[in-house]
């Protein structure tokens, strides 16, 4: 019996993996907004993405198109996410401007935060958050537990 690989060759143990109404209008926006590169695509019979596979920064993430009778939907049926998808990029400033260029939306402008990070958050046409970093300094446990406390006026 062969030996079992968990992941699989060239495979992440986690993946994020996107439902979008519109999946392979989502692999064109990723395109022109975060740089993706197109791995592949399962288009089911009715034209659907049941599977595709991009890299961002690369990193794999998955999308299919929703399929309602499986009870796959995606954040713009659903009407918003709780899920970002958080990705550190060299610089996130010059990343969160040609996204909102693509047609992101800026939640958040970048800008730099008590953990260390230059930080910004977008959303994109799809509905899915994005938060992007760049790393800009190193924050002792103890230095971000006292910048914690300050926000809450010294409580916590």
């Amino acid at each position: 019996m062969a030996e079992k690989r968990t992941p699989p060759e060239g495979m992440a143990p986690i993946i994020p993996h996107l439902v979008c109404k519109g999946a392979a209008d989502a692999i064109e926006f990723y395109r022109k907004a975060f740089d993706a590169v197109e791995q592949m695509r399962v288009p089911a019979p009715d034209g659907r993405l049941m599977h595709a596979m991009i890299h961002v920064n690369g990193a794999p993430v998955f999308l299919a198109d929703e399929f309602p009778e499986y009870g796959s939907r995606g954040p713009a049926t659903l009407g918003g996410t709780p899920v970002t998808i958080h990705l550190y990029s060299s610089d996130a400033d010059a990343f969160v401007a040609r996204a909102e260029q693509a047609g992101a939306r800026v939640i958040m402008p970048v800008q730099e935060m008590f953990w260390g990070d230059r930080y910004g958050i977008v959303q994109d046409p799809f509905g899915h958050h994005w938060s992007v970093a760049t790393h800009v300094r190193d924050v002792s446990l103890e230095e971000l537990q006292e910048a914690v406390r300050a926000m809450h006026g010294g409580q916590g």
